[in-house]
């Protein structure tokens, strides 16, 4: 027998457990799929998460080298942040990649949009390449203390394949931007 499509939920209450300016918690009350109470937690993101592989005329990446405090360690990754729901996240994406490693593009294309962690979180990703750069002065926020590592993209594909890098809107882009290389899509 097909599913429905159809939301199989009924939420009977909620409640906001944690609130900040960049997520909230909220625990449901809810009926299950299989009609018995439960709870569900979810975190609402109060900004799109926003990714951006710069790509130079020579198939050059940018990468961003940080401690990842949620993590415990030390990230290579995309340059990457948020932007306000309800804003042009195009913009948002233009700012970051300024902000993290000075870089402006000329052009510019949406190469995935992606739910980071559809089972617990509603966090939309939109990952932009960016093409036709231009360097200038990185201006990084001051609660970050950001490495910038310029490198062939097939340098960071194979980071990617060695597991050196593990964040998912990298792994994503990187991984799309590979793809398209090899159907010459991209050159």
């Amino acid at each position: 027998m097909p599913h429905s499509e159809e939301n199989p939920w009924t939420i009977t209450g909620q409640t906001i457990a944690y609130d900040n300016n960049w997520i909230s918690l909220t625990e449901y009350q809810v009926i299950n799929p299989s009609g018995n109470p439960g709870i569900y937690g979810k975190v609402h993101f109060k900004n799109l998460a926003i990714g951006i592989l710069p790509l130079d005329n020579k198939l050059n990446t940018y990468l961003v080298g940080q401690y990842r405090f949620p993590l415990g360690e030390y990230s290579w990754e995309l340059p990457e942040g948020g932007g306000p729901i309800g804003t042009d996240p195009l913009e948002s994406a233009k700012r970051e990649l300024l902000e993290e490693t000075g870089l402006k593009a000329g052009k510019w294309s949406e190469l995935q949009r992606m739910h980071l962690s559809n089972s617990v979180s509603d966090e939309l990703c939109i990952i932009y390449l960016a093409r036709e750069l231009e360097q200038f002065e990185a201006e990084p926020e001051d609660t970050e203390q950001l490495r910038i590592r310029k490198l062939p993209f097939e340098e960071a594909y194979q980071m990617v394949c060695r597991n050196e890098i593990t964040d998912s809107i990298s792994v994503a882009g990187i991984l799309r931007v590979k793809l398209l290389l090899a159907e010459g899509v991209l050159s």
